[in-house]
């Protein structure tokens, strides 16, 4: 590993500091593009204005008119905690602007597989409705729109995912409307923004339409409130939906460019101010943490992964259900519920991630690097948690990595579904394209984002699969970018290793694309024991002061003096906080 550390713009930092923001926080944010305290306001009259989103204004039209009409919506959601968190707020938000007769679909991942199939506009249908809409999937389902079309429902996709490829050629469903960021012709600045967030910006068009239209005869006061009310025609607020949006945002590990951050922080205010709906305070409670100090840390380790953990192994429903429900008694059920899900899915991932590494193991030689990409197969995998293995492998090896489970659909044992996570400088789902074009058959589905696929293969292209993967990886890929390189803020200043300082740094939204704070330095280890039989627990001098260190799933000692890379962290015991470092690697 090799560890490096952020170009810190002075100027930034200056005028920073200048518009009074925290010293330590001014050098982490600039190092980040940030360059003016504007950029850090994150009030809703600074989020991008749904007119510049490609749809939405049409997606209003539609929608405005099926609640006119009392048309019957269906929202078909996905499997994962984006697509969940999508669902609730499409049904809250929906509700809350008129529409009475509205329902949800979840497709089963063993059963239906990912997106709107021909099959489920079948199901869709049959429960009467005249209005389907997609929410965190339906970009790349060609044929289950226009199967939904032929039995005359209309058809709203709202999606982030990147559009399917044809020969090349970027494909649309021939859908009534389209709203997606990442669709040609679309201007919207945030490419990032999640599927959650997308519905949530259909919301705020709606309501817009409907105000031209002459709905609302009372506006809503104009100050931030914490809970939205929906009083006779009074206009309603939408912001209780926020904590659903930020929870789904950061669970799905996209991008925090500045206008996700913004939703992300007005979700974070509202969960700690109490103004939470019941499944999410009762998620807070399962997984043993305090909302009222709520960090997108606990949605991206703790939440998101028991509404994960229902879409891996059993159904959905049970994480919608949780966020949908305003019964504190049946947020608790559906909570445990999901917790004993997520520990049954942490078992059979740790049995698989040992399968795995033993196995990517044998793919490399004694004192030789890994290839440049690993594809693994396993007839004993779980086809719910190979993304997340996949995600394990490719952090320890550094590799862009694939992980097969065969599938356990009736009828297609045969067939292998694999999920993949990558590295810098590596887009998966252009990987997986190339490997289409050069061995036509091989793939029979795939897509998703650059750090992020999938794909079904059958079983007996597998070696095909992973020669070819590996071939676009050699390609792709030099020495340098399959150097692992940990980006660090450097050295922490001995006055800021302090409790209120690790408090100060949790309030902020940190994430993918927008790193939490983490420093780099050489120390001294003064002591070093196992704990647990996995984790390293360390007592060093830092800047001539002991210091307590942990390296969680690190068993290897350390030498004398050594470079680490860290993050801070505070332990409490007997009501003092301690200051302690996390690490996250070193540099020997």
């Amino acid at each position: 590993m090799k560890i490096q550390v952020r170009d810190v713009p002075p100027r930034s930092v200056w005028a920073l500091q200048q518009a009074g923001v925290h010293p330590l926080l001014a050098q982490l944010y600039a190092a980040r593009g940030v360059h003016s305290a504007d950029e850090l306001d994150d009030g809703l009259a600074r989020l991008l204005p749904p007119a510049s989103l490609r749809g939405a204004r049409e997606a209003a039209v539609l929608l405005a008119d099926a609640i006119a009409s009392n048309q019957k919506l269906c929202i078909v959601a996905d499997y994962d905690c984006d697509g969940a968190t999508a669902c609730a707020v499409a049904l809250r938000g929906l509700r809350l602007l008129g529409a009475q007769n509205i329902s949800y679909l979840v497709p089963d991942r063993v059963i239906d597989g990912y997106g709107l199939t021909a099959p489920i506009a079948e199901r869709v249908k049959a429960t009467g409705a005249d209005v389907l809409v997609t929410v965190d999937n339906g970009i790349a389902s060609v044929e289950g729109v226009a199967r939904a079309k032929a039995l005359g429902l209309q058809v709203l996709v709202t999606d982030h995912h990147l559009p399917a490829l044809k020969d090349g050629q970027i494909t649309l469903p021939a859908a009534d409307v389209i709203v997606n960021p990442n669709q040609p012709g679309c201007a919207f600045e945030s490419k990032a923004i999640a599927g959650v967030g997308v519905m949530f910006y259909v919301l705020l068009a709606l309501r817009a339409e409907l105000r031209t239209r002459g709905i609302f005869t009372v506006r809503p006061e104009p100050v931030e409130g914490l809970a939205s009310t929906s009083s006779g025609r009074t206009e309603p607020r939408l912001d209780s939906l926020l904590p659903l949006v930020a929870l789904g945002t950061v669970a799905d590990v996209v991008k925090l460019d500045a206008n996700n951050r913004r939703l992300v922080a007005q979700g974070l205010k509202r969960i700690r101010a109490g103004a939470l709906p019941a499944g999410v305070a009762s998620l807070f409670t399962a997984a043993g943490r305090n909302a009222t100090v709520a960090t997108t840390f606990d949605f991206g380790f703790a939440l998101g992964p028991r509404i994960n953990a229902a879409g891996r192994l059993s159904d959905m429903t049970l994480g919608i259900e949780c966020l949908l429900t305003d019964d504190p008694g049946r947020a608790d059920e559906l909570a445990k519920t999901l917790d004993g899900i997520n520990r049954e899915r942490r078992d059979i991932e740790a049995d698989m991630r040992e399968q795995a590494q033993l196995a990517a193991d044998a793919m490399i030689d004694e004192d030789e690097a890994p290839p440049p990409a690993i594809a693994i197969f396993d007839p004993d995998f779980h086809e719910g948690v190979v993304g997340i293995v996949a995600s394990r492998i490719k952090d320890k090896l550094h590799r862009p990595t694939f992980v097969f489970a065969a599938s356990q659909a009736p009828g297609k044992e045969h067939e292998l579904k694999g999920s993949g996570r990558s590295i810098a400088g590596f887009h998966l789902r252009d990987a997986l394209d190339l490997v289409a074009k050069r061995h036509p058959g091989v793939l029979l589905r795939f897509g998703g984002h650059a750090m992020a696929a999938g794909c079904t293969i059958a079983e007996e292209h597998f070696d095909v699969f992973e020669q070819a993967l590996q071939q676009v990886a050699h390609e792709w890929l030099d020495a340098a970018t399959l150097t692992r390189r940990l980006e660090t803020d450097g050295p922490l200043a001995a006055e800021y290793r302090r409790a209120d300082v690790v408090d100060t740094l949790h309030k902020e939204v940190w994430g993918q694309g927008f790193a939490a704070p983490t420093f780099s330095e050489e120390v001294e280890v003064v002591s070093q024991r196992l704990v647990g039989e996995k984790h390293l627990a360390l007592k060093l001098k830092h800047q001539g002061q002991l210091v307590d260190g942990i390296w969680f799933g690190h068993t290897e000692s350390l030498p004398a003096r050594v470079k680490l890379a860290f993050r801070l962290d505070a332990d409490e015991w007997q009501g003092v906080k301690r200051v302690r470092f996390l690490i996250e690697g070193a540099e020997i």
